[in-house]
């Protein structure tokens, strides 16, 4: 949750999106930040007993923005037209960007370029109330789960950025512990609600691997 980067400045790459205070969507965020406090991410991600799927995704969502946002804000100097001129994560994969409506056909740009069409994007969905209702008894729209599940995918992709080009400067900031922790709540929560195909976390196997391990 994003009260794990509290020891940093607040720098965030686009605006923090805030979930209204009072809303039961809060409570719901307010729920995750107190069991992630216990230190059981598996047990951490699992949907509280009555209450609905669509919304505890939807407040999740907007919270791993939020987490993605702060860390990727901390490593923008590092990640340059010149040092990222393709926006890959390590030698065999490299993403082109589209967003079927502005874009259609998926053009090759630099990480930094890539990740702000990106992070635009899925601001504009978790601000959309048809897709994101923040308001009780407004029902959530039957392709959200689909949204949700592009959304997801392609927050992965900067994780998968991230650890895979500018681990160094993560490290020299000592964030690393922020991004593991970060990270891990991220896999758990889509491993449990089987919300990213297995083919698409390739970029980061070993270390999902190695997670899923040590919490055995």
């Amino acid at each position: 949750m994003s009260f794990l980067f509290s020891s940093r400045s607040s720098k965030t790459f686009k605006p923090k999106k805030n979930i209204p205070e009072g809303s039961h969507q809060y409570e719901l965020l307010k729920h995750a930040e107190a069991t992630l406090g216990s230190g059981n991410l598996r047990q951490a991600v699992m949907l509280p007993e009555g209450e609905d799927l669509n919304e505890w995704i939807a407040v999740n969502t907007v919270d791993f923005f939020n987490q993605i946002n702060m860390l990727y804000g901390t490593i923008t100097e590092f990640c340059t037209e010149t040092s990222c001129p393709v926006m890959s994560a390590g030698p065999r994969y490299e993403y082109h960007w589209a967003d079927g409506t502005n874009i259609k056909k998926p053009i090759k740009c630099s990480a930094p370029k890539y990740i702000d069409y990106l992070m635009t994007w899925v601001q504009d969905q978790l601000d959309d109330e048809t897709l994101f209702p923040s308001k009780i008894g407004v029902p959530f729209p039957k392709n959200f789960m689909s949204v949700a599940k592009t959304i997801l995918k392609r927050l992965f992709r900067v994780y998968a950025h991230i650890y895979h080009q500018h681990f160094d400067s993560v490290m020299q900031l000592q964030e690393e512990a922020h991004l593991n922790t970060s990270f891990k709540h991220f896999i758990f929560f889509v491993q449990e609600f089987n919300l990213i195909d297995r083919r698409e976390l390739a970029p980061l196997q070993e270390l999902i691997e190695k997670l899923g391990s040590k919490d055995r």
